[in-house]
C-alpha cells in the first residue's frame, strides 16, 4: 500500500479521499496501487465509495486511471502548469458515465449524491467532493508536486497559496540542490567562454 502525505501537507476531510486517489500511484517510484479491477473495488469499498458487493470491471478500471490522471493534471494547473486542454477533455470524456444527482442527508443537508453503487458511482462521489470544495474554495489549494518526475498530490496550507512541493525534504531540497549547482556552473562556463575569446 501506499503511503499517505505527511500529515501537513493532507487535505482536510472529504477532500483528502481525493488526494488519496490521485496518490494511489507514486510516479517516481513507479508503484500503482490500482494495479486491478480487484485493486480498485478494495481501494473504493475500504472508503466507502463502493459497497463490497460491488463488481467492477476492467473498465472501470481504466476509467478510474483516466478520471486519477485527469485530476492529477488539474492539480498541475494548481500549482502554475500551464493548461492542458486534452487533459480536461479526457478527464471529462472519463466522468460522462459517472452521474450526480441532488439529494439531501438525513439532516436535511443539501448535496450532491452518486446514482448507483458500483465503481462509477464510487467516481462521481469523488466528483461531488471536487464540486463542494471548489465551492468553499479548497479544491484550489490541493496541488500536484511540482517536481515533474512526482506530481504527488498535496494540500497547501501555507497563508498565501505559496507551496510547491509535496515535501521539502525530498522533492524542495533535490530542486534546491540542482539549482544550486547550476548556478554554481554558469560562472565557470561563463569563464571558459572569456578566455576563449
Amino acid at each position: 500500500m501506499i503511503t499517505e502525505a505527511e500529515p501537513d501537507k493532507r487535505a482536510p476531510e472529504p477532500l483528502r479521499l481525493v488526494q488519496q486517489f490521485v496518490n494511489s500511484a507514486e510516479l517516481d517510484e513507479d508503484d500503482e496501487e490500482l494495479a486491478s479491477p480487484r485493486d480498485l473495488k478494495e481501494w473504493l469499498v475500504s472508503r466507502h465509495l463502493a459497497p463490497p458487493g460491488a463488481r467492477v470491471t476492467g473498465a472501470d478500471l481504466r476509467q478510474a486511471l483516466e478520471v486519477r490522471e485527469g485530476l492529477r493534471s488539474l492539480l498541475a494547473v494548481h500549482n502554475g502548469a500551464g493548461a492542458d486542454p486534452e487533459a480536461a477533455a479526457r478527464l471529462d470524456a472519463a466522468l460522462e458515465a459517472c452521474t450526480l444527482r441532488a439529494g439531501f442527508a438525513a439532516d436535511g443537508t443539501p448535496g450532491l449524491v452518486p446514482v448507483g453503487d458500483g465503481a462509477r458511482a464510487g467516481l462521481a462521489h469523488l466528483m461531488a467532493i471536487v464540486a463542494t470544495a471548489a465551492t468553499d474554495g479548497t479544491w484550489w489549494r490541493l496541488k500536484a508536486c511540482a517536481d515533474a518526475g512526482c506530481r504527488w498530490a498535496f494540500y497547501d496550507h501555507s497563508k498565501n497559496r505559496s507551496g510547491r512541493w509535496c515535501s521539502m525534504k525530498s522533492c524542495g531540497n533535490q530542486h534546491k540542490a540542482k539549482a544550486f549547482r547550476e548556478r554554481q556552473r554558469a560562472p565557470s562556463a561563463a569563464r571558459g567562454r572569456k578566455a576563449r575569446s
